[in-house]
């Protein structure tokens, strides 16, 4: 599993990368606590030389919170990190997370109220 951790208002891309290796269909990608943008996608291996100026979608990407790396293929995403705690991106393919197929981001808080983690209620059981 990879961790990674973000400063509060961070703009993330991540590229995923899709291969027959880890089975023929494509993968459905879920992120918790954020929806992003899809700004890319191609067949092929992603090339960070040629792929985004040729077919990035900055002008109106989808905003969704689950994509699909096509078999062989790339998807590109990117969110901004203004949602503090800690979240789990995952291929919805249970089989794969034992692979190793996941990633954490911690989100740390920001400096205002409104941008950290609200403490829990008080009326909350302890473990």
């Amino acid at each position: 599993m990879s961790v990674k951790v973000l400063a509060y208002g961070t703009a993330v891309e991540v590229v995923l990368q899709g291969t027959t290796i880890l089975g023929g269909d494509s993968h459905p990608i879920h992120l918790h606590g954020f929806s992003f943008y899809v700004v890319g996608r191609g067949l092929g291996n992603f090339d960070r030389h040629q792929h985004p100026a040729a077919m990035y979608n900055l002008v109106d990407p989808p905003h969704q919170n689950t994509v699909s790396i096509p078999k062989n293929g790339w998807v590109a995403i990117r969110f901004r990190a203004v949602n503090p705690g800690v979240w789990f991106m995952h291929c919805h393919f249970e089989r794969h997370m034992v692979w190793g197929m996941e990633t954490v981001f911690i989100v740390k808080d920001g400096k205002t109220r409104g941008a950290k983690v609200m403490p829990p209620p008080p009326n909350m059981p302890s473990c």
